[in-house]
């Protein structure tokens, strides 16, 4: 009999002995079960404006607690958060171990003092430890208060299901428009385009598209691209960000005119484009 566990969470489906992790490097094989060994250690604790998540229509002028922890499964070159993504908790030089009960204890704190309206879950890929998110948006929704969730959508839909009855609003990284970019960097493209769709039949959607040179810069893929969520729903909202150096890339910045060219391109199938780190 096979003592190999199978990973439900996300297309990689990795196949783990006993205390061997994925290539998230948060999820493990524990006794037969894969269960995250990030569950509860955080790496970032921040009271931030909710326009930095980014979400442009949810909630604005207001604040939210964003926690995040560490391990993703995608392994983009450009990755912003890459000190806490793409490492294993042995490799990270600061962590605070937070309850679910814990932290929604803060949040309600902060609710009264500093006009919190509840939780996100970001910096690294929250839904590698979705139990962790699922366990704590319960109780943030038993104390009246939002979860906003920070995601790359390469998660697997019965995952996303579990979760999504207690999550407010998302904004998810629609990275390039294609198989093979999505392939390039350790995710698959439908399984991303069926989180969105489902994610929007529930709660608020918001996308984000970091305009990469060489990946994710084709007028004609920002078209299909535009095109597709506009069939979904045109009052999706779509932010473009600008990319600038960072991890392994080194590439200069996105030219602001084409960052303008690409805007006016999804403005025509999209009701609200918006440009970041311009």
């Amino acid at each position: 009999m096979s003592d190999l566990s199978v990973c439900p969470v996300c297309p990689h489906a990795c196949s783990l002995k006993p205390g061997q992790q994925g290539l998230c490097k948060s999820r493990y094989n524990k006794d037969g079960r894969v269960i995250p060994k990030s569950f509860g250690t955080l790496t970032a604790v921040a009271l931030d404006p909710i326009e930095k998540k980014p979400l442009a229509r949810f909630m604005p002028g207001k604040k939210i607690l964003s926690v995040g922890s560490f391990g993703c499964n995608m392994f983009c070159s450009f990755c912003q958060n890459h000190d806490i993504s793409q490492k294993d908790e042995s490799d990270l030089y600061r962590t605070e171990k937070m309850t679910p009960e814990e932290l929604a204890l803060l949040a309600l704190d902060l609710s009264v003092s500093d006009n919190n309206i509840g939780v996100a879950y970001t910096y690294n890929e929250p839904l590698i430890s979705f139990e962790y998110v699922l366990e704590t948006s319960k109780l943030i929704h038993k104390a009246h208060l939002k979860n906003v969730l920070v995601t790359n959508g390469n998660i697997n839909r019965p995952i996303l299901e579990e979760v999504l009855p207690f999550i407010d609003a998302m904004n998810i990284d629609l990275k390039v428009f294609s198989d093979e970019g999505y392939r390039k960097f350790g995710g698959d493209f439908e399984t991303v385009k069926t989180f969105i769709r489902t994610a929007h039949e529930r709660s608020h959607v918001e996308l984000t598209t970091l305009i990469v040179p060489g990946l994710s810069d084709s007028e004609e893929d920002m078209r299909k691209e535009a095109a597709w969520i506009a069939d979904i729903d045109p009052e999706i909202v779509l932010h473009i960000t600008r990319y600038f150096p960072q991890y392994r890339m080194s590439a200069a910045p996105t030219d602001i005119n084409l960052m303008r060219r690409l805007k006016e391109i999804a403005d025509s199938y999209l009701d609200h484009v918006y440009l970041g780190n311009v």
